[in-house]
């Protein structure tokens, strides 16, 4: 076996359902270490990259603002993000996960127990799950920063930004 890491994201939908802990003691039957966690206000930029795949889709646009959570409005318009690490994880989590589809989500998975789908079609499937390790790499690199996980899965290296615009502490 293999390890491995991968993205999820508890959505907004699962935020304002209350189900962070749920799916959290779902997600810990797995043994694997979270090795980066923070909470995300989801810009439209980080929308577009995250679905990059989907960008020639008619949904397109109402995915973006499902992520964002503007379809709910302030306090739920962010996400949870979590890379997980540990052997097999991409297949592993997306078993927990259950298939995209709620309805086509085994009923014990967190899809399957807690999404839906809304009258307009949107899959309110309360998470995400990377679809393979690349991707996995891939969606990481967009949501964290290499500083913001606990341990260096992928190369780095050190650079000087200078004139750089950053909001401290005042």
């Amino acid at each position: 076996m293999e390890i491995e890491q991968l993205l999820i994201l508890v959505k907004p939908d699962g935020i304002k359902k209350s189900l962070t802990g749920n799916i959290l003691t779902k997600l810990s039957e797995s043994r694997m270490v979270i090795i980066g966690a923070k909470i995300v206000k989801v810009s439209r930029d980080l929308a577009e990259a995250h679905y990059c795949h989907l960008k020639d889709k008619l949904f397109f646009n109402e995915l973006l603002d499902y992520i964002r959570g503007k379809i709910y409005g302030e306090p739920w318009d962010r996400v949870l993000a979590f890379v997980y690490q540990g052997e097999d994880a991409v297949s592993r989590m997306r078993k927990i996960a259950g298939a995209t589809n709620p309805e086509e989500a085994d009923h014990v998975s967190i899809r399957g127990s807690y999404g839906r789908i809304t009258t307009k079609g949107v899959y309110e499937n309360v998470i995400h799950c990377s679809s393979d390790p690349s991707e996995a790499a891939r969606e990481i690199k967009l949501w964290f920063k290499p500083e913001e996980i606990v341990k260096e899965i992928y190369p780095v290296k050190k650079i000087v930004v200078e004139k750089e615009e950053k909001i401290v502490w005042a």
